[in-house]
């Protein structure tokens, strides 16, 4: 009997930055029994040269990502989906389409890497910075005992997740 693959999409203003960097650390830290995707409300035209490059610094693959419109992943002959998470406060503020598989939704904040000021390295230091945040949330979630969570359970804890900002001030 094969383990369940469960389909998460992360949504984003731009599709560019912040749910790119999840649907890679998902892709390869979820080992096969997870599968990451991501889309925004208003895709960019390419993605943020910074996502790329610290993609590759860090040792993800980056083959295949671009930026993708929510329309992909809302028709009903889409792939249906297990959660889908919205990282962006704008991306949680649209209205959401029906999903295929009427997914667990929960609301993930992050700072968009993308709009940070200040020299080059400080602008680096913040894409690092929400990296190192969702690969802690990626973490906790991908570490549930899914099998014997009911959905309410599943809704509560991935709301936990994303109430928890423990990179905050540093």
């Amino acid at each position: 009997m094969s383990e369940k693959v469960y389909g998460v999409l992360f949504l984003s203003r731009r599709n560019s930055a912040r749910s790119i960097l999840a649907e890679a650390i998902l892709n390869k830290e979820g080992k096969g029994r997870f599968r990451g995707y991501s889309a925004a409300v208003e895709p960019a035209s390419a993605l943020d040269p910074h996502t790329i490059a610290l993609l590759r610094q860090a040792g993800f693959p980056v083959e295949g990502l671009r930026p993708k419109h929510v329309r992909e992943f809302a028709d009903p002959a889409a792939r249906p989906l297990d959660f889908v998470f919205t990282l962006s406060d704008t991306a949680a503020g649209e209205k959401q389409p029906e999903w295929p598989g009427h997914p667990v939704t929960a609301h993930w904040s992050n700072s968009d890497p993308v709009l940070a000021t200040g020299a080059e390295w400080e602008r680096l230091q913040v894409f690092v910075r929400v990296l190192g945040e969702l690969e802690r949330r990626l973490r906790i979630f991908m570490s549930l005992p899914f099998d014997t969570l009911d959905r309410m359970s599943l809704q509560t804890r991935v709301d936990e997740i994303g109430r928890n900002r423990s990179s905050e001030g540093n």
